[in-house]
This record gives structure tokens, C-alpha cells and sequence, in this order.
């Protein structure tokens, strides 16, 4: 068994399509499929069972070595990382995750700077919910990952990037919309519209509303930030933004508050991860590219 005869399977069992394998793994179909028979023939036990038109069904043996192939393809990734970590931290592929309320507008800035201040490094781009975004980063599918903290620190370890403040979001015409600032008191009463459960931003609006004595929009839960936009823009509702997104466009009034509810956003890592001599370099740029 070889770490290629895993590659193989793998691509089979995610793409359910030998052909489509295949072409992911830069090789001919009967080269990929006499693989998997001889990988197959050692193990004692059928991976997959073959569909008409080349298409496959993982068998019961299947699923569950996916899940120890995965782990080995990890594992081996880990090893090579170390291998570059010990030479350049600061060199090779990195895996950067963000969660939808952030990712969108650091992008732009932080990418380029990344680039500007680390050129040998190559950077891959993901947007995940917290939670999955949390689960990546201990199974080593994301090597760092930019979210709201705290969150649950078991085995991953944290540092605050910045503060990020929230601003009311109004249509235009709005009885609020001309003002500069308000208390966050006067909040007292309003519906806001909110986003859908799993995003973490959604919990933290709710808290600023507890505080506040704001509620929920009853009947509205958006799946992003921008469906909550498009809602202040068609004069729907208000929503509460973070200062990053809360870009000033036609059609929408930003009301900041005198002593604004904050939400702080870090960068959080693997512990011993072989880039963590990197993380204070790292975090250094993506400061200066705060999006706000």
C-alpha cells in the first residue's frame, strides 16, 4: 500500500466517477482502476462497488477505510509541511480559512499584502461557519483560520487580531438614518433582522439586543450578510453590521453608537502546527489589512 493507491481512492470516493478521478489525479482511467483492484486485493476486502457508466458505491469496508485514508493523506501533508516549516516558515502552501462575516472584505486587502510581504508563500482561500471552520483546523484540512474569539480552545491555540465594532444599518429616508450616532440604549423596542443559526455573528447580535432590549425580526433569517443588506436596502427592516462590512452604499444610513458593542476577531491555529513560528508575522500583516 502506497499513499498514491490512497490518493486514488479517495478521489473515487469523492467525485463517485473513475473518469472524473482520474482527471483530478493526472492519470488514465485503467491506471486508476488497476490500482484500486490491486490496493483492494491486499487489504482482502472491496472498496467500492462499480456502477454502470463509471460510476462507484463505497461498500461498508469502503466508508470506513475513507475515513483512515483521509487521515494517512493528512498525516503524510503534516510531514512535508514540517519538512518546509523547518527550512522557511514563511515558504510553500497555506491554507487560510475565514468565516463568511470576515473572509469576504479581508480578502482583498490581505491577499495582496500576504503577497507583497511573503512572496514564497501560496495561499488558498476558504470561507467556513465556525464550527466547521474549528473542526478544520484540528483535523489539519486548514492551517489557520480568522474568526470571532473566543472560541473552544481545545487543541488550538488564539490571538486577537483587532476590535471590531457594530454600526446600525437603516434604509434611506429612515427616521435614524441622519444620525451620526446614537446610544446603544436607543435600540430599546426596534425588530432587527438577523442572521440564520450557525453563524457565530448571529449570537453575538443577539446578545447586543438582549442588552439593549432590541428584538428579533419575527418571520426573517437571512443565510449572509449580503442577504441582510438587500433587506435594509428594499426598506424592509434594520440589521446591526460589523464595521468591515458595513461599507456606506446608496440606499442604506450607517448610525454608529456612542460606546459601540464590539465583536474581537483573531487568527487561530493548531497547536504545534509547523507554522507557529510564522503565526506573529503572519498576524502582523494581517493587522495592517483590518478592512475597516
Amino acid at each position: 500500500m502506497n499513499l498514491r493507491d490512497l490518493e486514488y481512492f479517495v478521489a473515487v470516493a469523492e467525485l463517485g466517477h473513475f473518469g472524473k478521478a482520474a482527471e483530478r489525479c493526472f492519470c488514465t482511467q485503467p491506471t486508476l482502476s488497476g490500482q484500486l483492484k490491486k490496493l483492494e486485493e491486499e487489504l482482502g476486502s472491496p472498496l467500492l462497488e462499480r456502477l454502470p457508466g463509471g460510476g462507484i458505491r463505497l461498500t461498508e469496508f469502503g466508508e470506513v477505510a475513507l475515513v483512515h485514508a483521509h487521515e494517512a493523506l493528512v498525516a503524510s501533508r503534516r510531514i512535508a509541511d514540517l519538512g518546509k516549516a523547518s527550512r522557511d516558515p514563511y515558504q510553500g502552501d497555506l491554507v487560510l480559512a475565514a468565516i463568511p462575516t470576515i473572509g469576504p472584505w479581508l480578502w482583498p486587502k490581505a491577499i495582496p499584502a500576504l503577497h507583497g510581504e511573503y512572496p514564497n508563500l501560496s495561499v488558498f482561500l476558504r470561507e467556513e461557519q465556525t464550527a466547521v471552520l474549528l473542526r478544520s483546523l484540528r483535523d489539519g484540512s486548514v492551517d489557520l483560520g480568522i474568526l470571532a474569539l473566543p472560541v473552544d480552545g481545545n487543541g488550538l491555540e488564539a490571538a486577537a487580531l483587532w476590535d471590531e465594532p457594530f454600526l446600525l444599518a437603516v434604509p434611506e429616508g429612515h427616521e435614524l438614518s441622519g444620525r451620526g450616532s446614537m446610544p446603544v440604549r436607543e435600540l430599546s423596542n426596534l425588530d432587527l433582522l438577523l442572521l440564520e443559526d450557525g453563524h457565530c455573528l448571529r449570537d453575538q447580535a443577539l446578545e447586543v439586543c438582549r442588552a439593549a432590549g432590541a428584538r428579533e425580526r419575527e418571520g426573517f433569517r437571512a443565510t449572509s450578510l449580503e442577504s441582510l443588506r438587500q433587506m435594509v436596502l428594499s426598506g424592509i427592516g434594520l440589521t446591526l453590521l460589523p464595521a468591515g462590512a458595513a461599507n456606506p452604499e446608496s440606499g442604506i444610513g450607517l448610525v454608529a453608537f456612542d460606546q459601540p458593542p464590539t465583536r474581537t476577531v483573531g487568527i487561530v491555529w493548531r497547536k504545534g502546527h509547523p507554522r507557529s513560528r510564522a503565526i506573529e508575522g503572519l498576524a502582523r500583516v494581517l493587522r495592517t489589512a483590518r478592512p475597516f
